[in-house]
């Protein structure tokens, strides 16, 4: 029998930093709620809007896996690795902080805010080489159909992390739908509605909701209104560090 647990977009923590308004998932700086730590190794899933000409500021991390998913606009990211690059709607970017990382982002744009998700993944390597990466999906997306975005693996199509998790995205036109596998049972997959409304395993979700499932072999989604879904399939054990 498979477990649920249900997130709708209006329980996030949220703050409003004047450059920055972000609502969190799960527990992030000053949001606190022991019931909502995280979803297996998925620790954290942030929703973040940057306004013009701000950003983050030089900062660290250590022992995480970084994913970034621009939804509107462009974000110009610099590291302590040397990387200068501009990340934008139809792109992809990974970090494996490892050993230890600086990193900052800002909104370059003159004329709009930049939305993008932020994600942390728990690795199940500590103290790797840091790296990044960063690729366009827009030649590998499909339409009415799950798409891989990332695995652990590098020769598998999207980025690759440092833990057996697998993100797709999909992009639905209402009446459609599609029935994703998992790929480890021992996993679990959190599904998060970017836009639109739909039907998952059953429950209805609208925008920005999200939905944890396990102890499934597979997950349908079928959208009830023109819809963008990024579906994360993660262990859901988080002691397997080495």
């Amino acid at each position: 029998m498979s477990n649920t647990v249900i997130h709708k977009s209006n329980t996030r923590g949220y703050k409003h930093l004047g450059w920055l308004e972000s609502y969190h998932t799960f527990s992030f700086a000053k949001y606190n709620n022991p019931e909502r730590m995280n979803f297996g190794v998925l620790r954290v899933l942030n929703d973040d809007s940057v306004y013009l000409g701000q950003g983050f500021n030089n900062h660290p991390h250590a022992n995480m896996e970084i994913v970034s998913i621009p939804l509107e606009g462009d974000l110009e990211h610099k590291d302590s690795m040397g990387n200068i690059a501009v990340i934008r709607e139809g792109d992809i970017q990974v970090m494996s902080a490892g050993t230890g990382i600086t990193h900052s982002e800002y909104n370059k744009n003159k004329d709009r805010v930049v939305k993008f998700l932020q994600i942390w993944i728990i690795p199940n390597k500590e103290n790797v080489t840091p790296r990044y990466d960063q690729i366009s999906i827009r030649d590998f997306s499909q339409e009415n159909k799950f798409f891989q975005i990332l695995s652990p693996s590098k020769e598998d199509q999207g980025v690759w992390i440092h833990q057996n998790a697998w993100f797709s995205l999909g992009y639905f036109s209402e009446g459609n739908s599609d029935e994703y596998q998992m790929n480890k049972a021992e996993n679990g997959v959190y599904v998060f509605l970017i836009e639109g409304d739909a039907i998952v395993n059953g429950e209805q979700l609208l925008k920005r909701d999200g939905i944890g499932i396990w102890d499934v072999n597979s997950v349908k989604v079928e959208a009830t209104a023109d819809a963008r879904v990024l579906l994360m399939e993660v262990p859901m054990k988080t002691i397997n560090i080495n």
